[in-house]
């Protein structure tokens, strides 16, 4: 039996089988999404990464041609929706409204965290980033930075957060140790129940996001005495920074995103960055945040990734330096 002609075939068979899979992958990516999908904002209903989840789901329901479902979970100062996520499949039908919290704070801040923020995501793209504003209840009786500087030297003064290892929660211990204060921490679970609490006045002081507080600071039931990065807020232009009021040196500017498990497949990634940054271009969610007081981030996903590196580390010493735990 001459074997020489199949032999001769057999290179191009083995070429041809190889050639089959990763075709099949590549259809698989290229029909991607052909299902609903999940969308995993870690707060509470009424805060910003609620607010940012359901402006963005909307938008990519029409560009996507599938839903995208907005699922709150939340707990844990946002580390259970994260965690969440960081377990889930990567196959692109589940993805993270990442508050720069969970991701670049709680590794320091938590000494058990049932997931790895810099090895168990996929950065997709950066939404938004704000300086956060000293927000205090109207009928407090803080009319100035002063007053909470002098009230909170006492020890007698508490500030609200949207929960422990939140930005709030950091940026709060930053300002005792700027200021010298004594300022008590409360912890909420979510920027929705601390607005509650703040218009309420049953919390006195918070250092918050804009975004979701603006309508209650346009009613007249919140005031703005500062901003807590190294600029001011193009939507608060009268607005002091904290370093303009006498706390040198003092910068800090969360940030919001979309990441995904680690493992997504490049194709959906670079679809999903390409989308996202599609609807923070475009004209009325501009505006609809610049009227908050946010700042659209254009990155691609390698940048994004570096972009989150090098906060981890800027994050990690502020907490370390603020000796802030986990109430």
């Amino acid at each position: 039996m001459n074997l020489s002609p199949i032999r001769a075939l057999a290179p191009l068979l083995a070429a041809a089988s190889l050639a089959v899979l990763p075709a099949g992958a590549h259809a698989a990516e290229a029909a991607w999404p052909d299902k609903p999908i999940t969308l995993v904002s870690p707060y509470a209903p009424g805060g910003t990464t609620d607010i940012l989840a359901r402006m963005l789901s909307s938008r990519l329901n029409d560009r996507l041609g599938q839903p995208v479902i907005v699922e709150n979970k939340p707990g844990a100062g946002g580390n259970i929706g994260t965690a969440l996520v960081a377990k889930s499949k990567p196959d692109g039908y589940t993805f993270l409204l990442a508050a720069s919290g969970p991701i670049v704070i709680a590794g320091t801040l938590y000494t058990k965290l049932n997931y790895k923020p810099e090895a168990d995501f996929t950065a997709v793209s950066p939404l938004a980033r704000t300086s956060f504003v000293v927000a205090v209840n109207a009928k407090s009786g803080l009319g100035s930075l002063d007053d909470i500087i002098a009230k909170g030297k006492t020890g007698d003064l508490s500030f609200g957060s949207a929960g422990s290892g939140t930005p709030q929660h950091i940026i709060g211990e930053m300002f005792n140790v700027a200021a010298k204060t004594k300022i008590q921490h409360i912890p909420y679970k979510g920027s929705g129940p601390l607005l509650n609490d703040l218009v309420g006045g049953q919390v006195p002081l918070a250092f918050e996001n804009p975004l979701p507080i603006m309508q209650q600071v346009k009613a007249g039931n919140l005031k703005v005495l500062a901003v807590t990065g190294a600029q001011r807020s193009a939507a608060l232009p009268d607005v002091p920074t904290l370093a303009e009021s006498g706390i040198a040196g003092f910068d800090a500017q969360p940030w919001y995103g979309v990441l995904g498990p680690a493992g997504i497949p490049d194709a959906i990634t670079q679809r999903m960055n390409k989308e996202v940054q599609a609807i923070l271009a475009s004209p009325d969610v501009k505006k609809q945040l610049a009227d908050l007081g946010v700042e659209p981030m254009v990155m691609t996903p390698k940048e994004y990734q570096a972009f989150i590196a090098k906060d981890i580390v800027k994050w990690g010493q502020a907490v370390k330096a603020s000796g802030a735990t986990v109430d």
